[in-house]
């Protein structure tokens, strides 16, 4: 019998989901409309219902998220919940192979390659093939290996069309028989692997299907293909999920999602009960609105509309700026007066369609002395020095491990050379063996000689020592040894400034991080079988390695620093904020001028942008530029579709009445309504009315020594006003209005 408390803080819609009756279910979840507390309390519904958390599986798209569920049921129902499976795709299929190692034709001490760690592989299997590296570049076979993968193909399933297709699929078979032999797999063979293992034990597969009578899935529009045939397979006929998402919000097509796997949902679990989350929580009714009126642009939607209870709130702002310079400094501007209302800079986002547009929007907060971050930093375990460390602790106890081998070898540096490794892989290669048996073969026959035999033998017998004091050590202990034989710590304290004492913290951290990691239980096969811990300090260590692994791999970075964030669209995905800035709204910038080339492109540039609009809270400033440089050439540019797409009565235009003003005629106006050149000189004296101000972005001006220019900006008033010019043939100056001596060439 479910408790009362359980529904009773819920919508309507959000109780009729988490108490669906039995049978597959799709669950619509709009942004900002709760679908973690539906998910939360969906599992807690299910146990208080009689469900065993034995029987359920829940899949995450990260770790945190996964992390943050299992506390609020736990708060939920105040109890433990070891036995709920509760994870990413990855860290799942990563748990099935450890158990099923042997089934899976894998040893039982696997190591999971990290993108660093893969591209290294794929980089030696290029060169050990003869391939030309510029041509296929290590990045690029690495993408197309992980693509084959996502979508459950083998080299064997490809058909190649041409030599390059060939080569690819050449190096791809290259890269498994590397892999195989390092008995190292990556994150997207995590999933094609179990996904193998189900297909080819039927006793296995049938197991899993018995025990997980309950599945549930987040952000289900994000799957890919063999994530999508891996849940497919689990369910079966018996098995009753709950797949929770939101088609509008798909945007990651660009690796591997697929969003028609929500769009079949219904057709492949039949029979399916949709619920839609539509009642929004975050936003006010203007920008949801906006955010509706754009994506219903889009064709083939499931369809929903976000609604809200809190009003209308403020009209959405449009400030069409000269240029990106001008851009970007009216965004500095506005940040900078949120903050001295009061509001606080980790309260403020800006958003773009790619990287390349935030180096001028650094400038401006760095001109304006606003603190700032570029979101989606490096985690901890991706930074160098752990990464190192970590190297050290799976070469001591997996000697075999290439990839670990070849981080540590020279590092702390130790005079072993580019060519003495290329010789040791050379070696390894002709005789299918590893990097260490490499090693130490070509010490016994005399290989190498003078100092990179030292070198080398040294190396050797450091590792050999490692591995002998770590037998048997707590992981704590383990890894603190590591550090000090290592010397890492030594190597880095010397580095001189914050970075070098940066580095040594971590590495202290990271023996903080093993002493609180807590491995997960091993789940035996037998569903009666008791749970055991890992068995040997061994099994911690490897369990530590691959959490280490699948953590890294995961993505963002947190700061709990107050500033304001800047990143990329794709990464504000999940995030919400006060006041949010859209940058580069402009046609060809987003959406990006390549989505004109396929319909289902342009689509999810759409759903792009409506994750965009729904970031923010309170107050949200669309812009664009009436100009703006790109791959190094200006050009005039037309405000996005999207913000067309947007309803007159919800926006309102912003008009500037300060130093500078909306632009002045181009040279390219000029001619074409046959303006002369004349030589007033252009007064010091900055006027604050539009009407009066001599000085206008986009004004065309001469100066005695650089030439003719385009004003760009302008900082200040009076004589001391700072102003940015483009030069036609001296480039970008900022001058002083009173000393530069400008004349109009109007």
């Amino acid at each position: 019998m479910n408790s009362p408390n359980l529904l009773a803080s819920l919508n309507d819609a959000q109780r009729a989901a988490v108490s669906a009756p039995p049978g597959n279910s799709l669950v619509l979840a709009g942004a900002g409309s709760g679908k973690t507390r539906v998910l939360v309390h969906r599992i807690a519904y299910l146990l208080e219902a009689g469900a065993s958390p034995y029987d359920i599986m829940a899949v995450t798209f990260t770790n945190k998220a996964a992390r943050e569920m299992r506390s609020r049921i736990e708060t939920l129902l105040g109890l433990p919940l070891n036995l709920l499976w509760m994870g990413t795709f990855h860290g799942i299929a990563h748990r099935l192979l450890r158990i099923h190692w042997e089934q899976a034709r894998l040893p039982q001490n696997f190591q999971i390659l990290d993108g660093d760690d893969q591209l290294r592989m794929v980089r030696r299997v290029i060169r050990s093939l003869n391939v030309d590296e510029q041509r296929f570049t290590p990045r690029q076979a690495t993408s197309f290996i992980n693509a084959a993968k996502d979508e459950g193909k083998r080299p064997k399933h490809l058909d190649p069309v041409g030599p390059v297709d060939k080569t690819f699929r050449d190096l791809y078979v290259g890269y498994e028989a590397a892999c195989q032999q390092a008995g190292a797999v990556d994150f997207a063979e995590l999933l094609l692997r179990s996904h193998e293992l189900w297909l080819e034990r039927a006793d296995i597969l049938a197991h899993y299907r018995n025990r997980f009578r309950h599945l549930l899935v987040d952000e289900f529009q994000d799957t890919n293909g063999v994530q999508y045939a891996w849940l497919k397979l689990l369910a079966g006929s018996t098995g009753q999920m709950m797949a929770v998402g939101d088609d509008d919000q798909s945007i990651y097509g660009w690796r591997g999602a697929k969003i028609e796997n929500i769009l079949r949902f219904e057709k492949d679990f039949a029979p399916v009960v949709v619920y839609r989350l539509e009642q929004n929580y975050r936003s006010t009714g203007n920008i949801l609105q906006a955010a509706n009126a754009v994506i219903e642009h889009n064709a083939g939607r499931l369809g929903k509309e976000l609604w809200t209870e809190t009003g209308a709130g403020d009209p959405l702002l449009i400030y069409a700026a000269y240029n990106e310079l001008d851009e970007a400094r009216f965004i500095a501007d506005r940040a900078h007066d949120w903050i001295e209302r009061g509001g606080s800079a980790s309260e403020v986002a800006v958003l773009y369609r790619s990287n390349a547009q935030s180096r001028v929007l650094e400038e401006a907060f760095l001109r304006r002395n606003i603190p700032y971050r570029i979101y989606g930093g490096m985690r901890f375990f991706e930074r160098a020095e752990i990464r190192d460390a970590l190297a050290y602790l799976r070469l001591a106890i997996q000697p075999g491990s290439d990839a670990a081998f070849e981080r540590v070898v020279n590092t702390p540096p130790r005079g072993i050379g580019d060519k003495t490794i290329e010789r040791l892989r050379e070696f390894a290669r002709a005789q299918s063996i590893t990097m260490w048996e490499a090693l130490n073969s070509a010490l016994l026959t005399g290989a190498f000689t003078g100092r990179s035999a030292t070198a080398l033998a040294n190396f050797a017998q450091h590792v050999a020592l490692l591995t002998q004091v770590i037998d048997g050590m707590s992981l704590q202990d383990a890894m603190q040894t590591v550090l000090e034989h290592s010397r890492l710590e030594a190597h880095h304290g010397k580095e001189a400034g914050e970075r070098g004492i940066a580095k040594v913290e971590n590495l202290r951290e990271l023996v903080t991080a093993a002493r609180q990691f807590t491995p997960e239980l091993r789940f035996p096969i037998a569903p009666d079988g008791a749970e055991q811990p890992p068995q040997s300090p061994r099994e911690v260590i490897e369990d530590f390695l691959a959490h280490a692994a699948l953590e890294a791999g995961e993505g963002q970075a947190e700061s709990h620093a107050a500033c304001v964030q800047l990143m990329t669209l794709h990464s504000a995905k999940g995030l919400e904020f006060p006041l949010v800035f859209l940058a580069g709204m402009d046609e060809g910038v987003f959406p990006h001028r390549m989505s004109d080339l396929e319909p289902n492109r342009l689509e999810e540039e759409r759903r792009l942008c409506y994750v965009g609009i729904t970031r923010a809270m309170r107050q949200l400033y669309l812009c664009h530029a009436e100009v703006r440089r790109l791959n190094g050439i200006e050009q005039r540019s037309m405000p996005s579709r999207f913000i067309r797409e947007i309803p007159k009565e919800l926006i309102s235009e912003i008009r500037l009445r300060g130093a500078v003003v909306r632009p002045a005629a181009t040279r390219q106006d000029q001619r074409s309504f046959g303006g002369q050149r004349g030589g007033a000189q252009i007064p010091s004296r900055m006027f604050r009315d539009e009407e009066d101000a001599p000085l206008r972005i986009g004004q065309r001006v001469r100066h005695a020594s650089f030439g003719e220019g385009v004003v760009l900006g302008c900082e200040g008033h009076g004589e001391r006003a700072h102003v940015h010019i483009n030069f036609e043939t001296a480039g970008e100056k900022r001058l002083i209005l009173g000393m530069a001596r400008l004349e109009s060439v109007e």
